[in-house]
């Protein structure tokens, strides 16, 4: 049938699906034969069809192409791609190896996948993932658009999708927990919270292979395609199913009001090093794609996990923003998260560049203007960029904010100054910039270490179930344990645990910046001390849905938070009367017990904070004590009559229901002191004269 086969086209690349067949194209500078594989099974022993692509014919410069008629959506494929095999000269052809399309939409995994198999020499046909044809015209986005929520009226819900409804508990039919299917079910519980966006672990396919023997890789930083969704989250395994179902979860998250933002792995490949499996852009342009040592023949690692993209060749970089434009345009996606961001300023010699081409790109491409932009601005190599990460649209994951957020209110000495900082936007990061506090993303816990919950219960990491005698995961947790490791039955540690988890939740709900949130810290979700659990598909990681009852406290507690800060209402309300919008343009005073008078020692360990916001008629008056005794705090007179009294919004030392009031039942506080207790946080409101 070799003569049905048409020359085809070099653009676009991947499979393109037309009128009567589907163009191909492929990227591969080096390769000496190219071969098209089809195949009617994922798990099949031998093409169904292979067709080779004559170079005279079918290669255009480095594209190698061909139309072939009759193929349609749902046809999987792969290719063999023959050349060098010359570690020396940075080429690793392998031929006997079936490779994904890099630009593939779609991919299926055979049952008995093996990344062993394609790491060591011989055909993995039957083992080997398959790429499939797709058609993304036929889904019905019913009027669907990405949803441009303004950045001050963001609140972010870091989740993975298969851990939200995995657990037996979730309510979830058994078909459905764990995928995107069983997310849409729980959305109502995201809008009862009051997220506008939630932040999803990588949906790319990744190799869960890519892991301790063993184990598997439950968070999906280990991708290999930026293009196809990760099958194993669909309740639909027909080989367009993962594609329909993740776009009516988008479809049904813009219902509800929420941004779909995705956390994007473009740092490295699940290829990992010079040992590692061969499945696709290892096979296809290896020294293109990776960044490799002098030697040529080992691949850098400023990733930490054996590999790294060269981002800032021309072909990666073509790739790095073609996945963002189809993950807008076709999946209407709202943001992108970009893992070890720092490593996309590096070039092929590993060198910062100043003004990196890849970041420029992503940033002036006008079909990705209005996205939201997210940096984890360092690398696992020692290069740290927050405050200074390029570009003008960006924000970054603020990991000082995290930092010295936990140092507080652990009562570390010479913190209080940089956590002052933290709550009015970071300045001292980010003042240079002369840009919005919202270029700060503040976080106080993230998938990457300590739940919540066991930030105030571990001194100490426990990692053993890894696998790897605890030496994984960050020995710096900035946690305190409340005086007792691990879980404790003394009513006094549990209280303390509680006020320090909601001391936790004011300071970054209330804190200048875009506050995110971790799935499940709201009902103080535990990991059982692990700050590493990359490996554990299990209730180690899932959200345990019977710890709602029994922390409703703490529910509730965020349910009110994030209310004030949105204020609902109309966009322009919301925009206009945010909580953070109101404090960032008001007339801001510092205190310490007396008014006026901080004290900025390194001993200090609390702190007063008004903001008076005459437009709207309002003042904010904050108190925070990381002290291990209470204090009393002078108020600055309220206004005259007793309906302009200081009235009491939060108290974390109070028990619920009085720990955190509706904003306009929020009793009077008499008097011209307040008592705040030894660690803990208090809001008050008032008219302002």
């Amino acid at each position: 049938m070799k003569h049905e086969t048409k020359t085809g086209t070099s653009h676009p690349l991947g499979a393109t699906l037309s009128d009567g067949g589907t163009n191909f194209s492929l990227f591969s500078r080096s390769a000496t034969r190219v071969e098209l594989v089809f195949f009617d099974r994922a798990d099949a022993a031998s093409p169904t069809r292979s067709i080779e692509l004559d170079p005279h014919l079918h290669r255009t410069y480095h594209y190698w192409h061909a139309f072939v008629p009759g193929v349609k959506a749902g046809q999987l494929y792969g290719y063999r791609v023959h050349g060098p095999a010359v570690p020396e000269r940075g080429m690793r052809f392998d031929p006997t190896k079936v490779l994904l399309d890099p630009y593939g939409r779609g991919v299926v995994v055979p049952p008995k996948y093996s990344r062993q198999i394609a790491a060591q020499p011989g055909d993995n046909c039957a083992s080997a993932m398959k790429s499939v044809v797709t058609d993304p015209s036929v889904y019905d986005w019913e009027g669907d658009a990405p949803l441009r929520h303004l950045s001050t009226r963001t609140i972010i819900y870091e989740m993975h999708v298969r851990g939200f409804t995995r657990h037996p508990n979730s309510g979830v039919a058994e078909s459905k927990r764990g995928t995107y299917a069983g997310l849409i079910e729980k959305i109502p519980y995201l809008q009862d919270l009051g997220i506008t966006a939630v932040e999803l672990l990588p949906v790319f396919q990744f190799d869960v292979q890519d892991c301790p023997p063993g184990k598997v890789n439950y968070w999906g930083y280990a991708p290999v395609s930026f293009f196809a969704p990760h099958p194993a989250y669909s309740s639909r395994q027909d080989p367009l199913g993962p594609l329909d179902e993740f776009r009516d979860m988008v479809k049904a998250l813009h219902r509800a009001g929420i941004e779909v933002i995705l956390d994007v792995v473009f740092n490295h490949t699940a290829e990992g090093n010079e040992n590692g499996p061969t499945l696709c852009f290892r096979g296809l342009a290896n020294e293109a794609y990776y960044l490799l040592e002098p030697d040529r023949a080992r691949y850098a690692n400023y990733s930490g996990t054996g590999n790294t993209l060269n981002t800032n060749h021309p072909v990666v970089r073509r790739l790095i923003v073609d996945s963002l434009r189809y993950w807008v345009q076709e999946m209407h996606v709202d943001g992108f998260r970009f893992d070890l961001a720092s490593i996309l300023a590096r070039d092929a010699n590993g060198q910062v560049l100043p003004n990196p081409p890849v970041l420029w790109d992503i940033e002036s491409d006008p079909l990705l203007a209005g996205t939201k932009l997210i940096a984890e601005a360092w690398d696992a190599a020692g290069l740290y960029q927050v405050g200074s990460f390029v570009g003008d649209s960006w924000k970054e994951w603020n990991g000082r904010f995290r930092d010295d957020v936990r140092d507080f209110f652990r009562g570390v000495e010479g913190s209080l100054k940089r956590f002052a900082d933290r709550m009015i936007g970071s300045p001292e990061i980010y003042g240079h910039k002369e840009r919005e506090p919202e270029q700060s993303v503040n976080f106080v816990t993230c998938h990457d270490g300590f739940t919540l919950n066991d930030l105030v219960t571990y001194n100490d990491k426990r990692n053993e179930a890894n696998g790897e005698e605890n030496r994984d995961g960050a020995n710096d947790n900035r946690s305190w344990n409340c005086g007792v490791e691990g879980p404790s039955n003394d009513p006094a540690v549990e209280r303390l645990r509680n006020r320090q988890v909601k001391n936790l939740l004011t300071a970054n709900l209330l804190s200048l910046g875009v506050p995110m949130l971790l799935m499940g810290d709201e009902i103080r979700r535990t990991q059982d001390g692990n700050n590493n659990a990359y490996c554990q598909d299990n209730e180690i990681s899932w959200f345990d849905w019977a710890r709602l009852q029994p922390h409703a406290d703490v529910h509730r507690f965020l349910k009110l938070l994030t209310a004030r800060r949105l204020l609902r209402g109309t966009e322009h309300e919301r925009q206009r009367m945010s909580l953070n919008h109101l404090i960032r343009n008001a007339n801001q005073a510092w205190h310490g017990v007396r008014l006026n008078q901080p004290d900025w020692s390194d001993h200090s360990r609390s702190v007063a904070f008004t903001a008076e916001i005459r437009k709207e008629k309002l003042r904010i008056h904050l108190i925070f004590n990381a002290h291990w005794a209470p204090l009393d705090f002078e108020l600055p007179p309220p206004g005259k009559g007793a309906a302009n009294a200081w009235r009491r919004w939060i108290d974390t030392a109070q028990e619920s229901p009085n720990d955190i009031v509706p904003w306009a039942k929020a009793p009077a506080v008499p008097g011209l002191t307040y008592r705040v207790e030894a660690r803990s946080v208090v809001a008050l409101h008032a008219p302002s004269s």
